[in-house]
């Protein structure tokens, strides 16, 4: 049973009416020119790193993509790589899939570190239902042979198992006297390119553009998995990226976060009536900071929003092969970020990471770098704290669909959505029934909800008809309607906000409103049991350098 700090008032659901919606016109049906889906993930970017969104880094592509697509102000992830990405492939929550803390083992299923057979991915029910699967980029939910991409489903796979990689080279990355092993497969044959050889943000938009090339021979739609590693640390980029954003951060956070406020004002990405997060009391204030200190942290961000642009530059790549293709008509594209950018430490001591290997300055092949809470603390805006944690700076995602065919251009909608509701999404989209049983093994049902009306134009939010659940690391949250219950581990008191209009969680209404926290609690004590969630306490793992883990937990 979960530690409860007080007992739980058990109180019977009441949904809120809402208007009724209507039933989205599918694109696809049987026997009809089904629609190709492309769904691009990228690794630790934060809310606003985007233009669209409000950045001063350059993404022309994906800005095109939302200018002629729809963007949405509320999409969450999972707030950490392995759990986000569970959820992603399978449309289950992460313990349900076997993924409820990481990729290690936790000795039970629902934390054992890969995905169960019972939880599908979109490979296996994409190829059952007659496209090509291609996935190019990071895994991150299974290391064993038997958990590989073209065993989960997926013709063709080129990338990375694990969470992270060097961008010059596979070397084990440095943790201290544990480094971090790197597997780099393509098709079930491990690579081991020279080192400087290549970039890898090129080598995934490289080979999600060979994928498709070759799948032009086939005679059926395709789904593509690209799931870069960008900007995940280390901070690694080409010179003439770097070069493009050189004095570009001089103004330091403060400044460059007023003005990414504006932007989000302007887009209507902000409205008027919310919130922002309160100013960080452990970010300085740039103006204090001595000159050689601002030299050290704007090399860090102009390395940051080079692999940011290169991660753009890339999906261009994919948007022209696909025009050429004549395959740009019938596609849907779907865009994402995993969780929010990475706070939670400013030191490597912090972190426990030694540095085994760091060969040049900050940006180049060797070197072992990341972004920090300092900048991590713009790439947020307005959003509260960091990747890991359940405040909406940790699991709140820019989200872009496109699909020109039925998707109105320029659209901007406040959504709500999950990335449970991705896999019902495509589904619906393609034409294909969800299986009850795959290979002898009795399915997990969807638990998502299809986001067709809201991309389609016929919803503004997610009519889900119950709440939206997390759990991980001891982190909690429930969001009901516009309600918000969040507690932050080793605590387990919950904070209650009202994203009405504070978005930016600035006000804790938990002491006066009881009956909506017991209320919540009580919905979130229902889908733990359900899922398998135990109190962390119980499965907490000794090992303090597991990557993705806050220093608060480490001290624990």
């Amino acid at each position: 049973m979960l530690r409860i700090f007080f007992s739980l008032l058990w109180s019977t659901l009441i949904l809120s009416p809402s208007l009724a919606q209507q039933k989205p016109r599918s694109a696809a049906k049987a026997g009809t020119n089904r629609p190709n889906v492309i769904l691009i993930m990228v690794d630790d970017m934060g809310y606003s790193d985007l233009g669209c969104y409000g950045s001063e880094i350059s993404t022309p592509n994906l800005d095109r993509l939302a200018n002629e697509g729809i963007r949405l102000r509320e999409f969450y992830n999972n707030s950490i790589c392995a759990p986000t990405r569970a959820s992603l492939l399978t449309g289950q929550y992460p313990h349900k899939a076997g993924i409820g803390y990481f990729d290690v083992n936790l000795g039970i299923p629902p934390y054992q570190g890969y995905l169960n057979r019972e939880s599908l991915t979109l490979g296996e029910v994409f190829r059952s239902g007659g496209y090509s699967t291609l996935l190019s980029g990071k895994w991150h939910v299974g290391k064993d042979s038997l958990s590989w991409p073209n065993q989960r489903g997926f013709d063709k796979f080129y990338g990375i198992l694990g969470g992270a990689s060097d961008y010059f080279d596979v070397k084990p990355l440095p943790f201290g006297t544990n480094p971090y092993p790197v597997a780099l497969i393509k098709n079930n044959v491990r690579q081991y390119p020279k080192d400087n050889s290549y970039y890898f943000t090129d080598e995934v938009g490289t080979n999600a553009i060979r994928f498709l090339d070759e799948q032009r021979q086939e005679n059926k739609p395709f789904f593509l998995y690209v799931a870069f590693t960008a900007p995940h640390w280390p901070l690694q980029a080409l010179p003439e990226d770097i070069a493009k954003y050189r004095g570009k951060y001089d103004l330091g956070w403060d400044s460059l976060r007023v003005q990414r406020l504006k932007r989000q004002n302007e887009l209507g990405i902000l409205t008027d009536n919310q919130s922002i997060a309160q100013h960080d009391p452990e970010v300085p204030y740039w103006d204090k900071l001595t000159y050689d200190e601002k030299q050290f942290w704007k090399a860090k961000m102009e390395v940051y929003a080079a692999m940011v642009d290169r991660m753009d530059q890339n999906v261009g790549r994919i948007l022209t092969k696909l025009k050429e293709l004549k395959k740009d008509d019938n596609t849907m594209i779907v865009f994402l970020s995993d969780n929010g950018a990475q706070g939670g430490f400013n030191s490597y001591s912090q972190l426990r990471r030694g540095l085994v290997r760091n060969t040049g300055p900050v940006g180049t092949a060797g070197s072992f770098d990341y972004q920090e809470q300092n900048w991590a603390y713009l790439s947020n805006t307005p959003l509260r704290h960091y990747k890991n944690n359940f405040h909406e700076g940790g699991f709140g995602t820019s989200f872009i669909a496109w699909y020109p065919k039925q998707i109105k251009a320029g659209r901007l909608a406040k959504g709500t959505g999950h990335i449970i509701d991705l896999a019902p999404t495509f589904y619906e989209l393609a034409g294909i029934t969800y299986p009850s049983t795959y290979k002898g093994t009795k399915a997990n049902p969807l638990t998502g909800k299809s986001l067709l009306p809201v991309l389609f134009g016929q919803a503004n939010e997610v009519n889900r008809g119950e709440p939206i659940f997390w759990e991980r690391a001891g982190n909690r949250a429930v969001r009901k309607g516009n309600w918000k219950l969040v507690s932050t581990y080793p605590s387990y008191k919950w904070e209650l906000f009202d994203l009405t209009s504070d978005r930016g969680e600035t006000k804790n209404l938990a002491d006066a409103r009881t009956d909506l926290v017991n209320e919540l609690a009580a919905d979130y004590v229902r889908w733990a049991e359900k899922n398998g969630v135990v109190d962390y306490d119980r499965i907490k793992p000794q090992n303090d350098i597991l990557p993705g883990q806050t220093s608060a937990q480490t001290k624990n």
